[in-house]
């Protein structure tokens, strides 16, 4: 599987934000986006994910599943960790796991270390507590590309070390990630791309 951009462009807002960005990133790779606020990091995952539109240039995927597009194939981990407060941990991660097509809701609560906190409505999480619920997500059903935006923010040292984990075992399976971030995510080996400063 290959995910290549050749010469995208990003308008947000009337604003073009970058122009010309192209990668390549296959399975088993991880891509870094980085650059300053404003660079365009956010709007190019979103783009791949399919929630901005590409004012030009072209995005495809080899290998995948030829009868899904690429945000069907892919999950969006965005700065918004998507959780409704008035619902339990277990029941906000059951939502997207139905809506996602999954169902292992009690390993993945588990595997981000969130079991023991499963019947505790959401709105008592921490921060911190909250990104593990929206990395959960990743796990209740398989997609071959993670979009990372931030992953690691809001996390103590002991979940950065499982996000980790995660990213690795994703990548041994031949899945690629593409995350956006300012500084290391706790891969070793990663391919970067920056994007310059916002006009």
């Amino acid at each position: 599987m290959r995910l290549e951009a050749s010469r995208l462009v990003c308008v947000r807002g009337g604003r073009e934000v970058f122009t010309s960005i192209g990668f390549s990133v296959g399975g088993g790779e991880a891509l870094l986006v980085t650059g300053r606020n404003g660079a365009g990091k956010s709007s190019l995952l979103r783009m791949v994910a399919g929630l901005v539109r590409i004012a030009g240039g072209r995005l495809a995927l080899a290998g995948g599943d030829a009868e899904k597009t690429i945000p069907e194939q892919a999950h969006y981990l965005g700065h918004q960790d998507a959780l409704k407060p008035s619902l339990t941990v277990a029941e906000n991660l059951g939502f997207w796991a139905r809506y996602l097509g999954g169902d292992i809701v009690h390993t993945a609560l588990e595997t981000v270390g969130l079991i023991a906190l499963a019947d505790l409505p959401a709105a008592y999480l921490s921060a911190g507590q909250r990104r593990r619920l929206a990395i959960a997500r990743l796990l209740t059903a398989p997609r071959p590309i993670w979009l990372l935006d931030e992953p690691t923010a809001a996390l103590d040292r002991e979940a950065q070390v499982i996000l980790a984990g995660l990213m690795r075992q994703h990548l041994a399976g031949a899945g690629l990630i593409i995350a956006a971030a300012h500084g290391p995510i706790g891969l070793d080996h990663v391919n970067e791309l920056r994007l310059g400063a916002a006009r």
